[in-house]
């Protein structure tokens, strides 16, 4: 099976996001749903929420100061090696990431101050970047 080598279009969001953990029995916040991204998953070990920082309550446990990357899409079901071509190229220069998937997309996730070396390191690879 060929993996794509497909060059993607990458846009990078203007927000500065959280990713929080909140016990897995809570409702779902409402606070989390007043930004432009939210994404919220429930395991039976937790409730992730990932939104715009300045929306999280203080106290709040939480890793502060992502970036996302949104890819272009719609990205069909079909599609094969999409995240490995972002996520690799990323993972040899050392940049840690967190990948939320939609229906349509992927968004990665990387800390702010490793954005524009995130961004270097895709353009080399040859996906657009949009800044």
């Amino acid at each position: 099976m060929a993996i794509s080598r497909k060059k993607l279009t990458v846009f990078t969001l203007p927000d500065r996001l959280a990713v929080c953990r909140l016990p897995p029995g809570d409702p779902f916040p409402g606070w989390a749903f007043s930004g432009s991204f939210c994404s919220v998953t429930r395991t039976q070990e937790e409730l992730s929420v990932v939104c715009a920082e300045g929306i999280v309550p203080e106290g709040m446990p939480c890793e502060r100061g992502w970036r996302c990357l949104r890819v272009h899409g719609p990205i069909a079901f079909s599609e094969i090696g999409v995240l490995s071509s972002l996520v690799i190229p990323l993972a040899e220069v050392g940049i840690s990431i967190f990948v939320v998937s939609t229906y349509d997309t992927d968004y990665v996730l990387v800390k702010e101050d490793a954005l524009p070396r995130a961004q270097e390191v895709l353009v080399s690879h040859g996906h657009a970047v949009h800044r």
